[in-house]
């Protein structure tokens, strides 16, 4: 048999197992992206989800104040940094932050405060994380939840105030920030 068809062949029996095998493995910690329409606005957050559950032994893990450590920036999610994408100006609580796409950061405290931190550097995975190019630091509010939430969990939201609300949830904790849309 030619060398040449030999060599096609092993590689073409390569990409094909590759391939398979890459389809049937699922990611650690899956992503999600979540839109909606705000007073006009369309708003976008593509984040990684992880899990309470350590992928490889199977136990829960503590979060706050454990995989997710106080008093140090935290990625928001898994893998790549998460990403907010808004077609208009948003304000949070004073803050304009224009249209465009920002990283999203988090920096909870142990005495129940955290930071939403917006980012303008995007595309780095998402423990690359510039303090010099942050773009403001907005204050979240923290409640309890009634039933604890598996997979870290984020959602735009109309409140009910008007605006939006953005909010990450895991654990028993819920952290929320409220927006206006600029006109």
């Amino acid at each position: 048999m030619n060398p040449l068809r030999i060599f096609s062949l092993i590689s073409l029996t390569t990409v094909f197992l590759s391939t398979g095998y890459a389809q049937d493995k699922k990611p650690i910690s899956p992503h999600e992206t979540v839109n909606a329409t705000i007073d006009g606005a369309d708003i976008k957050i593509a984040y990684g989800r992880p899990y309470t559950k350590d992928p490889k032994t199977g136990e829960m893990r503590k979060i706050w104040g454990g995989l997710v450590p106080y008093a140090k920036v935290w990625r928001t999610g898994a893998n790549e940094a998460t990403l907010l994408t808004t077609s208009k100006a948003l304000d949070f609580g004073g803050t304009t932050v224009p249209a465009g796409t920002y990283s999203l950061f988090t920096q909870p405290e142990e005495n129940g405060t955290a930071k939403l931190i917006i980012n303008k550097q995007t595309g780095q995975w998402g423990t690359k994380y510039d303090e010099k190019q942050d773009f403001a630091r907005i204050d979240m509010k923290k409640s309890e939840l009634d039933a604890p939430v598996d997979q870290f969990t984020m959602s735009i939201d109309k409140n009910s105030s008007g605006g939006g609300m953005i909010t990450l949830k895991w654990e028993k904790t819920e952290y929320t920030a409220p927006f206006t849309v600029k006109s």
